[in-house]
């Protein structure tokens, strides 16, 4: 499903290759956006694209992986498919990552920095279940 949405965005993409250069341009983007440079840990990828009109990014890794944020004891997984929507403080209609909430594992849909609490960031799943960790947890 996400390759489809990926596809609909190539078109006007600045699209990058490689993993240290997808990996540098995705970290400038996370800064630009205030959100924490550590907020997608993703491994070996292949393709970085952001798709400035739309406010569309995607990643495309070799493989799904897990990471733990160590700092929230969270064990995160990422599809080798990540795809969201930007705009400053906020990712939404995101896929391809999970976490895990009374024994279920489901989809983080949004995630976000309130204007007046820089220092707390919300992570929202597809369910409405919402929790909220110090942005702290996600620097690099």
């Amino acid at each position: 499903m996400a390759t489809k949405i990926i596809d609909n965005h190539r078109e006007g993409a600045d699209i990058t290759r490689g993993d240290s250069d997808c990996k540098r341009k995705s970290l400038q983007l996370l800064q630009e956006l205030g959100l924490p440079n550590g907020l997608l840990p993703l491994e070996n990828i292949e393709e970085f694209g952001y798709n400035q009109n739309a406010g569309f990014i995607w990643f495309i890794q070799k493989k799904k992986i897990e990471h733990t944020f160590k700092k929230i004891k969270q064990v995160v997984p990422y599809a080798t498919e990540v795809t969201a929507f930007v705009e400053k403080g906020k990712l939404k209609k995101i896929t391809g990552v999970k976490t895990k909430e009374l024994l279920l594992w489901l989809s983080v849909v949004e995630v976000y920095i309130e204007e007046a609490s820089k220092e707390k960031i919300t992570f929202k799943t597809g369910t409405g279940l919402s929790d909220s960790f110090d942005v702290s947890a996600f620097e690099i």
